[in-house]
């Protein structure tokens, strides 16, 4: 790879095969995507389930997403939040900087959704979701929208979002006539949630950290 040009260090090509890099320090890309180089970072998937908090305390006594990782000593910081009635994928880190990325509007970060909902779904649904949806705060668009089965009176339909506004999906939907029975969140930009069974946590793979990175230009 080094051979090729595909490495960078601090944005330079390296050309030198055996040269020194310091990872606590120095910033280094392969084909494009940033490595996660510092050992003390921490990134995780975890599947909320329904009932649970998105936060990592609840001065309730809630269940939240700090009861899932008890047992590490790493202050981690939650990626975006669901509400409580609804499962799927949050991400956890104690990088900061993407932690705020991800989470900031102008960076776009995708979020791929799952809803039950009543059905028949009319043809031009789609349409509407990404032509915008008028709301108390302001239109909401989809990014796009996927009918993934229909069956008797309820469907599963799938939504995708740029924007992260408090109940945003269930909003649009029932704005549309169609209130959500179920919400899953099944994907966070380039992280799928995959057969990750709720409550499970998992460390995301290098590969998905360094397309998060990507995803926010780092």
């Amino acid at each position: 790879m080094i051979g090729d040009g595909r490495v960078t260090v601090d944005g330079q090509v390296v050309r030198r095969f055996g040269a020194r890099v310091d990872p606590t320090k120095q910033i280094i890309h392969v084909d494009g995507k940033r490595l996660p180089t510092m050992p003390d970072l921490v990134y995780l998937a975890i599947n909320k389930p329904i009932g649970v908090v998105s936060t990592m305390s609840d001065p309730d006594g809630r269940p939240s997403l700090a009861d899932y990782v008890a047992d590490r000593t790493e202050r981690l910081f939650h990626v975006g939040r669901l509400d409580t009635e609804t499962e799927g994928l949050i991400l956890l880190t104690n990088d900061g900087e993407l932690a705020n990325r991800l989470t900031h509007p102008s960076y776009g970060v995708q979020k791929k959704y799952w809803a039950k909902v009543p059905g028949k779904i009319e043809r031009d649904l789609g349409r509407r979701l990404k032509k915008g949806i008028e709301l108390e705060d302001g239109i909401a668009k989809a990014d796009s929208f996927t009918i993934v089965q229909e069956h008797g009176q309820q469907a599963l339909v799938e939504i995708v979002l740029h924007e992260g506004r408090k109940h945003i999906v269930r909003r649009m939907l029932e704005e549309t006539g169609h209130p959500v029975i179920d919400l899953a969140r099944i994907e966070f930009g380039p992280v799928k949630l995959g057969r990750l069974k709720p409550g499970t946590v998992r460390a995301l793979t290098v590969k998905e950290v360094g397309d998060l990175y990507a995803a926010v230009g780092l």
